[in-house]
């Protein structure tokens, strides 16, 4: 499978954190300029300055809560690939449910078996979507060109 060719785990952690940390200062920033935009005094100046200072002020701290997030799964992953011995999607399933865990650990048992099942599920479901589309593209290219003299096509 294409997922488990990456890097090696030391490293992976670190290439991990920082694809987070950019997908959070992307999405993040998006999300804050629409909403500076939107939150801002009516004219467009100010309302530029409103977007510009709400990324500004909030797509680093988004960004750096995705790291530790994705620092924290990959850290787990890599912790129990060395631990089971092989990587499969159950790594990446409990990896999930434990980072929810340890993420809602200040908030009590109670959130973190919350985030625990809500991570674990979340990452089922990544898994299982990416488990059917490699199927799905392997079934195509197992079938090939159709053969000579042998057409789809009806000929009158």
């Amino acid at each position: 499978m294409e997922e488990y060719a990456r890097e090696p785990c030391p490293w992976r952690i670190v290439d991990d954190c920082g694809g987070a940390f950019t997908m959070g200062v992307i999405g993040g920033g998006v999300f804050q300029a629409i909403k500076g935009f939107r939150n801002a005094p009516v004219g467009i100046r100010h309302r530029m300055r409103g977007s510009v200072n709400a990324v500004r002020i909030r797509a680093p701290q988004i960004g750096g809560s995705f790291a530790v997030w994705g620092g924290l799964f990959s850290t787990i992953d890599c912790g129990l690939v060395r631990l089971r011995g092989k990587e499969d999607p159950w790594n990446s399933i409990t990896s999930g449910a434990l980072t929810g865990a340890v993420l809602a650990a200040r908030s009590g048992p109670l959130a973190m078996v919350g985030s625990a099942m809500m991570g674990g599920i979340l990452l089922a479901l990544i898994e299982g979507v990416g488990i059917l589309l490699t199927r799905y593209t392997a079934q195509q290219f197992r079938n090939g060109p159709p053969r000579p003299g042998r057409s789809c096509v009806a000929h009158g």
